[in-house]
């Protein structure tokens, strides 16, 4: 504090400074030269955890730990799709089964036919039918399956509940005669969902739901219509329920095969990334990109 006197009054100028003189200033270092990698003297015990490259529902004892229904809902595709294929390759032995025999059946009309050629036939017809039936279980039930994961897939993704309960579903699709009307519009009802359109517009199915539909109905009506056909006697009734069936088999293969391109489809629309489908890219070309401005580099600055 440093007094002074100006007219009579006293007047007090504050000067501060900082104990021990002033901060000296840091010295700028130059850039050292680029000295390669770091070198450890041993081997370093750090990193980064296992579970970075993991997916994360792969995590245990996490929240994650349950597949979401996209996740749920490839899987399953899969499996139905396999299923789904190799019905449509035993129906489709099957049917050539049947038709091999009503050849036989013309044939015996001028000729005797050969006790093993015969035994073949039969052979052939019992066991691709039974197969048939029995993978053609495996498919509903699949295929049904797939049909719920998929509504509700759709339902998760819209942030809304599926447009019908339960219970309709399953008689829309499992009871004879109701599945007929209800199983095509419940199929567009999911590829409506499936493709994020409105909720309050009425969906309009593609031709692929249109084409499985119309195939579903056909071979419900062969299959009713071959039932009845076989309860009828005489010579002329058996050769004619012979085709009937090899026709049912035929139309049974070509509804698993379109309920394949279904399922394909629809999975695509809500699970469109694949991860294994990916293939890594590279950037070849680049036209038409705006120039970028660059600040002019200071004279003597070192690259």
């Amino acid at each position: 504090m440093q007094p002074g006197q100006t007219g009579g009054q006293m007047r007090v100028r504050w000067v501060a400074t900082v104990p021990g003189g002033g901060v000296p200033r840091r010295r700028a270092r130059p850039d050292g030269h680029y000295a390669g990698p770091p070198s450890y003297s041993t081997p370093p015990r750090w990193g980064f955890p296992n579970v970075v490259w993991r997916w994360p529902t792969a995590v245990p004892g996490t929240a994650s730990g349950v597949l979401v229904p996209l996740q749920r809902l490839r899987m399953i595709a899969r499996n139905a799709l396999t299923v789904l294929w190799t019905m449509a390759a035993l129906a489709t032995i099957a049917g050539a089964a049947e038709f091999w025999r009503y050849a036989l059946l013309v044939r015996s009309r001028d000729s005797a036919l050969s006790p093993g050629v015969v035994g073949a036939s039969d052979a052939f017809v019992l066991a691709f039918s039974l197969l048939s039936f029995v993978m053609a279980l495996f498919a509903i039930a699949g295929t049904v399956w797939w049909l719920f994961v998929a509504r509700s897939a759709a339902a998760d993704e819209a942030g809304q509940e599926p447009p019908r309960p339960t219970w309709q579903v399953l008689v829309g699709t499992l009871v004879p005669g109701p599945n007929l009307v209800l199983a095509g519009s419940i199929v567009a009802e999911l590829e409506h969902a499936a493709m994020r359109r409105p909720v309050d517009a009425r969906p309009r199915p593609s031709r692929l739901v249109l084409a499985w539909w119309a195939v579903w109905v056909l071979n419900a009506v062969l299959l009713a219509l071959t039932v009845v056909w076989r309860m009828r006697d005489g010579v002329q009734a058996d050769a004619d329920g012979v085709v009937l069936s090899g026709l049912t088999d035929l139309s049974a293969a070509a509804l698993a095969l379109v309920t394949a391109q279904v399922v394909r489809h629809v999975t695509r629309l809500l699970a469109p990334l694949d991860t294994r489908r990916l293939r890594p890219m590279r950037v070849v070309k680049v036209t038409g990109a705006p120039e970028l401005s660059r600040r002019p580099r200071p004279i003597g600055a070192t690259r």
